[in-house]
C-alpha cells in the first residue's frame, strides 16, 4: 500500500495558480502605454532658443562654440524668446536670426549692446535687469540728441553740474572693493533715507562712453563712512585705476537728474602709465641705459639694465668687426 504525504499533494495543484498578493500587485500597477509616456513630455516651444521648464516657466539659452550659455528663466514664453533675441544680437551681430523683429532699427539698443561685454549682457538677462539698464541708456541718449541743452547748455550737449572730485587711495583700488565718499559730499549729493543707511540703495552712473554703471551705496557704521561697494571693483578693473587717479562725479541739470562718473590719471602717476625716461651712460665704449624705475620693488629694473648692457656690448662688437674689414 503506497502512502501519500502532505507535501506530495502540491504537485497535483494547477501550474497556473499564483499567490493572491501577486495578483493584487499586478492589478494595482497599470501597464505603461506609449500614449502615457508622450503625455509626460514637456511641450516644445515655437521659438528659437526657448525650452520649457517642469515648473511651467520658460528658459532661454544660446550656444556659442558648442557651449551652452543659460540666459535665465522667465514666466512667459515670449519674454524668454526676447531674451534669446537680445543675446543673439550681441553674440552674432546684426545678421543674427531672431524670433521677432531684429534690433538693427533701434540704434540706441545696438549702441547699448556693443558697449557691454557678452558676460555683462548675460548677467543682466539672468538678473532681469536688462530693461532697466537699457532705459537708463535711452534717457541719457535722448539728452545727448536733444537740440537744446538744459540750464543754458550748448546745442546737442546736455548741461551738467560738477559735484566733486576725489583722488583714489590705495585702499580704494585695493582688495577692499569699495570707494569711500567724503562725508560732506555724500550727505550733500547722495543723502540716504533714515533707517536705510546700512542696507543702502543702488546708484546708476553713466561714463563718457555711454556705459551704465550700477553701484551699491551705503553707510558703514563700523568705520562711519559712506562707501560705494558692489560694482566698484569691476569699474576699477575695466578703467585700470591706480592710486592717485582722479574720479569725478557730475549730474545733469535736466529733469532726469542723471548721474555721471569719469576719471583721469593723477599727476603723480601719469609717467608710470607711459614710457619712462631713460638715461644713457657710456662706459668703456659701451652704451649703458639706466632705467629710472630701478629702485621700485618688483618692477624688474635690474633685469632691464642687464639686458640693455648686453645689447650695447653686442652692438659694439659688431661695429668693431665691420671697421676691421
Amino acid at each position: 500500500m503506497q502512502r501519500s504525504y502532505g507535501y506530495e499533494t502540491s504537485s497535483t495543484e494547477s501550474p497556473s495558480a499564483t499567490p493572491a498578493s501577486v495578483l493584487m500587485s499586478e492589478k494595482s500597477t497599470p501597464r505603461r502605454t506609449p500614449e502615457d509616456s508622450d503625455s509626460r513630455k514637456l511641450p516644445s516651444s515655437r521659438f528659437k532658443g526657448v525650452v520649457p521648464q517642469p515648473n511651467g516657466r520658460w528658459g532661454a539659452q544660446i550656444y556659442e562654440k558648442h557651449r551652452r550659455i543659460w540666459l535665465g528663466t522667465f514666466n512667459d514664453e515670449d519674454e524668454a524668446a526676447k531674451a534669446y533675441d537680445t543675446a543673439a544680437q550681441r553674440f552674432r551681430g546684426r545678421d543674427a536670426v531672431t524670433n521677432f523683429k531684429p534690433l538693427a532699427a533701434d540704434e540706441t539698443e545696438m549702441v547699448f549692446l556693443n558697449s557691454h561685454s557678452k558676460d555683462e549682457i548675460v548677467d543682466m538677462l539672468r538678473k532681469h535687469t536688462y530693461h532697466d539698464e537699457l532705459q537708463q541708456c535711452r534717457k541719457s541718449h535722448g539728452l545727448k540728441l536733444s537740440s537744446k541743452g538744459y540750464g543754458g547748455g550748448t546745442a546737442g550737449e546736455p548741461c551738467h553740474e560738477d559735484l566733486f572730485e576725489k583722488a583714489v587711495t590705495p585702499s580704494d583700488v585695493g582688495k577692499l572693493n569699495r570707494l569711500v565718499i567724503p562725508k560732506q559730499y555724500a550727505e550733500k549729493h547722495f543723502p540716504l533715507q533714515c533707517g536705510n543707511t546700512s542696507k543702502g540703495n543702488l546708484l546708476n552712473f553713466e561714463d563718457m562712453t555711454g556705459k551704465v554703471w550700477r553701484f551699491r551705496y551705503s553707510y558703514w557704521i563700523s568705520s562711519q563712512s559712506y562707501v560705494l561697494t558692489k560694482g566698484w571693483s569691476r569699474f576699477v578693473k575695466e578703467k585700470n585705476l591706480r592710486a592717485g587717479d582722479i574720479v569725478s562725479f557730475r549730474r545733469s541739470t535736466g529733469p532726469e537728474r542723471q548721474l555721471y562718473i569719469d576719471w583721469k590719471p593723477g599727476r603723480n602717476v601719469e609717467n608710470s602709465r607711459g614710457i619712462q625716461p631713460v638715461q644713457m651712460v657710456r662706459l668703456f665704449g659701451v652704451n649703458i641705459f639706466e632705467d629710472q624705475r630701478r629702485g621700485g620693488p618688483g618692477d624688474g629694473g635690474g633685469k632691464r639694465i642687464r639686458e640693455m648692457e648686453l645689447l650695447g656690448l653686442v652692438c659694439s662688437k659688431k661695429h668693431r668687426i665691420i671697421n676691421g674689414f
